[in-house]
């Protein structure tokens, strides 16, 4: 029972560090639309990577 400790404190660190964030990036001027911006650029990426994976493993399976 010696990691419970410090998986709460992980998750508390987590938590405090989303609440911090979003005051600051929801804050004044265009700091919410850059936010936006960022996550669509992560979330296309991800994707794009994330299919181009998926042909690669699948291509390992198939026949020629």
């Amino acid at each position: 029972m010696d990691t419970v400790t410090p998986l709460n404190v992980i998750v508390d660190n987590l938590v405090e560090m989303t609440q911090l964030f979003s005051d600051v990036a929801m804050g004044a001027g265009l700091a919410p639309l850059l936010v936006l911006m960022g996550t669509l650029l992560v979330v296309f990426s991800l994707g794009v990577f994330g299919v181009l994976t998926l042909g690669a493993v699948g291509n390992l399976f198939t026949a020629e």
